[in-house]
């Protein structure tokens, strides 16, 4: 029995609609075997239940129960195909299915057998008058996968309503109406479309490639102009500068405020030092107002009370105020100070950080005159050039701008920064 399974093809082991080996094989009523999986999705997709192969038509779903002899025949026939596989063996070649142990290469394929076979056991086919009307060909590998499943018959044809592979009898049936090609002038055309896909998807790739690059030297700039940032400490002399204006504001600030509690504080020592003496003159005049009401003598009281001083001048308490010194608006004039301060730096800072860093990419041009537009004035040696008030006339030169205010270079640059 094994040797016999040995002897078989895969294409007596697959089932017609996956075209793979049978997985939980079913058969029908019919006679035809499906894996059940394939079978049953089928079914799920058509109105009608029947068979794919010789399309006999179940009134009713059928049920399905695997083949458990069919199933112990693929199990032993897959373990039978993993022991003839052999390494040595070129994908180029095909092996004899007939030969046990060491396989020699076929020469020909049987189309009706389904087998390949070597020049030893082609020998039948040559000598027996019923073999010899089997159809040879060259060896085909996996030559049950060639074959139509339906008709038996060699897929020589490729329908491109369906786009599927059909043999000679599939185009008198099912195919009938369909346009049909030889396979190998699809393989042609769609070898074409793939050269041009392959074509396609290589650009793709070098597209892409060629953004890497460029992200990666953008990356390597960028390190390289940190770097250069670094070391030449220029964003440090600008916030050295940014600090000393901010202190000198601080300072400035600082000094306003004091000098405002030292006004305060003075005019009100003054005031202080007046309301004194003013309190000095006021307790005399008390003393001698208190000493004169005391006298009994009324000749001494009158006498006493002509002379007695006018009381002095006395500031209007109503004016007398010491106002704390209010810093309103003081932080605010200070920041705009600070902020006009700052803009002047930066600008004076940047603009000489900017001019070295572009200096690093200065080059020596000449200017080319054969391309100025007339209205430009270029100096003898090349290197400078200023609108004039008229056109100059100058010979045609194909090079020449006319419309834009432009002049080229003599030299060109086709990649980096200048």
């Amino acid at each position: 029995m094994a040797s016999a399974i040995t002897s078989w093809s895969e294409e007596n082991f697959s089932c017609s609609i996956c075209l793979d080996v049978f997985n939980s094989p079913v058969t029908t009523t019919c006679g035809h075997n499906f894996c059940r999986t394939c079978i049953t999705k089928y079914w799920d997709e058509q109105v009608k239940y029947k068979c794919p192969v010789c399309n006999e038509l179940f009134h009713t779903r059928p049920d399905l129960r695997v083949n458990t002899l069919l199933s112990e025949m693929v199990d032993r026939f897959g373990t039978s195909v993993r022991v003839k596989e052999q390494p040595g063996v070129e994908l180029a070649e095909v092996p004899c299915d007939v030969c046990t142990g060491t396989q020699l290469m076929a020469v020909k394929s049987c189309l009706v057998c389904l087998i390949s076979y070597c020049q030893t056991h082609l020998e039948p086919h040559q000598r027996v008058a019923g073999l010899k009307k089997h159809r040879l060909v060259e060896p085909m590998d996996r030559l049950g996968d060639r074959m139509c499943k339906i008709h038996t018959r060699l897929l020589e044809l490729f329908c491109q309503n369906e786009l599927v592979c059909v043999c000679q009898l599939c185009i008198e049936t099912d195919h009938k109406s369909h346009p049909v090609v030889p396979l190998k002038e699809e393989y042609e055309v769609k070898t074409a479309k793939l050269g041009k896909i392959e074509s396609e998807v290589q650009q793709m790739i070098q597209e892409r490639q060629k953004n890497i690059q460029e992200i990666k030297d953008t990356v390597k700039r960028s390190k390289a102009d940190a770097d250069r940032e670094i070391a030449d400490g220029v964003h440090v002399q600008v916030l050295t500068a940014l600090m000393r204006c901010i202190e000198k504001c601080q300072d400035d600030l600082n000094q306003m405020v004091k000098e405002r509690l030292k006004s305060t504080v003075n005019q009100a020592v003054d005031l202080i030092k007046e309301l004194e003496q003013e309190i000095k003159y006021l307790t005399n005049r008390s003393s001698e107002v208190k000493q004169l009401s005391q006298t009994k003598d009324h000749l001494h009281f009158l006498q006493t009370f002509r002379s007695l001083k006018d009381p002095p001048l006395t500031r209007d308490l109503t004016t007398v105020e010491v106002r704390p010194p209010s810093y309103v608006g003081s932080l605010r004039r200070s920041l705009d100070q600070l902020e006009e301060t700052l803009n002047m730096e930066m600008k004076k800072l940047c603009g000489a950080a900017e001019l070295k860093r572009v200096q690093q990419y200065e080059v020596d041009v000449t200017l080319d005159p054969d391309t100025a537009i007339p209205s430009l004035i270029l100096s003898e040696d090349g290197k400078q050039v200023h609108h004039g008030d008229e056109e100059k006339e100058l010979p045609d030169n194909p090079k020449r701008f006319t419309e834009y205010l432009f002049v080229l270079t003599r030299q060109s640059f086709s990649s980096g920064r200048f």
